[in-house]
């Protein structure tokens, strides 16, 4: 496995190419201060005022000491309120049920270790988008909820192996068999307009049918930025790895995978040259 470069870039890559209706991707396509008053003139005079003199006898004594506050004027100092549920940076046993169940549904993350790192994250997203939550990557009290009812995702295709991505849902699913395997968290063509050689194009993923039939192990430079490991299946339009993959349509028209997640695709196998990618 190609080690991936400091530098890479976070976004993908996918333009449209206008004349047969296709987004691309990668190199297989075209996807890719201080305040301050006015200051006194120097040469004005300054008056010092002068205070009357006061009689020894009628002066106050300076105080010995600074008087303690009444007890009214303490404050406690203001504390941050603890976080509800789990979320990135938790360790712990509780981090670890909440990996496991995520596992046994069906949702892929690199290990149940009891840190809740990025494919933990990852796969709360994913979890909850299939439960149709707010998608924030954070295991609060409807997430957890949701994770002990359990939620059924049912895919497509149902023979072979197929990798399936639901652009409705923003979910890629490994299924075999008609049987689901894994679920990753995914971005694909946010559907907004951007410049690309002079033309406006449409950030899409177009649906439909397809093969992979292209693949770079490592980064694939593109006119819109770096692929990670890429799997091209339409034209310039690929399943990749990148660095951000939100909760909601975000890229050029690529799949969006986390980096870890197209690491262990590339590392099991999951996908070679011939698979078949529904996407609809």
């Amino acid at each position: 496995m190609v080690a991936r470069p400091g530098s890479l870039a976070a976004m993908t890559a996918a333009a449209v190419a206008l004349a047969v209706g296709l987004s691309a991707c990668g190199s297989g396509g075209s996807d890719t201060g201080a305040l301050s008053g006015p200051q006194p003139s120097s040469s004005s005079p300054v008056t010092v005022p002068t205070t009357p003199s006061t009689s020894p006898a009628s002066a106050s004594p300076a105080p010995t000491q600074k008087p303690a506050a009444s007890p009214s004027a303490v404050r406690p100092s203001p504390t941050a309120p603890p976080h509800v549920g789990l979320q990135s940076g938790d360790k712990g046993a509780a981090v670890a049920a909440l990996q496991k169940r995520l596992t046994d549904l069906g949702f892929w993350m690199s290990s149940a270790d009891g840190s809740y790192g990025d494919t933990t994250q990852q796969a709360v997203l994913a979890f909850q988008k299939a439960a149709g939550l707010e998608r924030d990557g954070v295991a609060g009290p409807q997430t957890m909820k949701a994770l002990q009812a359990g939620v059924t995702v049912a895919p497509r295709s149902t023979a072979g192996h197929v990798i399936e991505v639901d652009k409705a849902r923003q979910l890629v699913f490994i299924v075999n068999n008609g049987k689901i395997a894994n679920i990753f968290n995914t971005s694909t063509g946010s559907g907004q307009a951007y410049q690309y050689a002079g033309q406006t194009n449409i950030a899409v993923t177009p649906s439909g049918q397809f093969t992979i039939f292209r693949q770079v192990d490592g980064d694939d430079p593109g006119p819109l930025g770096d692929l990670w490991r890429p799997k091209y299946f339409n034209g310039g339009i690929a399943l990749h790895g990148a660095a951000s993959v939100p909760g909601y349509p975000a890229s050029h028209g690529c799949a969006r995978l986390s980096d870890a997640a197209i690491d262990w695709i590339w590392s099991t196998n999951q996908a070679p040259i011939g698979t078949s990618v529904w996407v609809y």
